[in-house]
């Protein structure tokens, strides 16, 4: 049977000697950090720091990451979108109704020119397309 390897960093009853890093280290892995060269976790496992403590480095030295800042990115809230939807059918009703007023106007436009002309235009013309499809009909029907 083979005994369990340790690992060479971890010993048991060994204690962990506190590390000092210097301004110039921290700034250089921030501004690392900022340029996208490396991230917190690479970083937090490269020097054995944890992900706190660069945290309040980026915090400390970069312009980017101010404390106390928070950014929320969430969907879309239901009263956005309630209020969205109303929007849009108020838009429709409107152009429902100027529709409607056009097909009023145009309809009362045929009944005054009717009485003027002392003709059925809506008759008129119903027959007059029918009419005109039956004659050229029988002109084919001729050749």
């Amino acid at each position: 049977m083979k005994k369990k390897e340790t690992c060479p960093k971890v010993k048991k009853n060994k204690l962990r000697i506190q590390r000092y890093f210097s301004d110039t280290f921290k700034r250089q892995k921030v501004k690392e950090l900022n340029s996208a060269l490396i991230s917190v976790t690479e970083l937090s496992k490269l020097y054995e720091v944890s992900p706190q403590s660069i945290y309040r480095w980026l915090h400390k030295y970069s312009p980017y990451h101010e404390k106390g800042v928070v950014q929320v990115i969430q969907m879309e809230s239901e009263s956005q979108k309630t209020i969205q939807l109303l929007k849009r059918l108020s838009d429709l009703e409107r152009i429902i109704g100027q529709k409607q007023l056009q097909i009023d106007y145009l309809e009362k436009l045929v009944e005054i020119s009717s009485e003027e002309l002392k003709v059925d235009l809506k008759k008129n013309f119903d027959t007059w397309s029918s009419a005109t499809s039956i004659g050229s009909s029988k002109k084919k029907d001729s050749k």
